[in-house]
């Protein structure tokens, strides 16, 4: 099996692993984005998504059957997440430039994706 066909494969089975938990993180990320009223305090978690939020901020789920929590485990697992998602990015834009005779487009994507967050982010700015 040649070294590209072997990131392709690692590429992929990272990708479908760690799906569910990225899915997770950009959906309760998202909504603490967009929520006017987040409830900041573990007291405050009643509703299911206030907890789950609480899990992407704190790395746990508020029970009030808990005594305590200890987020050894989850952190962990956020980290080896992390990890493999930029290993991920970055195998992706590898194979992205490996695949395409003419890099340019892949090279312009690159460049917007770097530039339109921060000129959307200086725009906001108010003077």
């Amino acid at each position: 099996m040649s070294s590209v066909a072997k990131l392709r494969r690692l590429h992929l089975h990272l990708g479908v692993f760690f799906t569910p938990l990225l899915l997770f993180f950009v959906l309760t990320g998202w909504y603490q984005t967009v929520a006017v009223d987040r409830r900041k305090g573990t007291q405050d978690s009643d509703d299911w998504i206030s907890r789950l939020t609480r899990v992407h901020v704190e790395q746990y789920f508020p029970s009030k059957a808990a005594e305590g929590y200890s987020t050894r485990w989850f952190s962990a697992l956020v980290v080896a997440m992390s990890v493999a998602a930029t290993a991920t990015v970055a195998i992706g834009v590898y194979l992205a430039f490996r695949s395409i005779r003419s890099p340019w487009m892949v090279c312009l994507s690159l460049a917007l994706g770097f530039l339109l967050p921060a000129v959307i982010l200086r725009l906001s700015q108010s003077r």
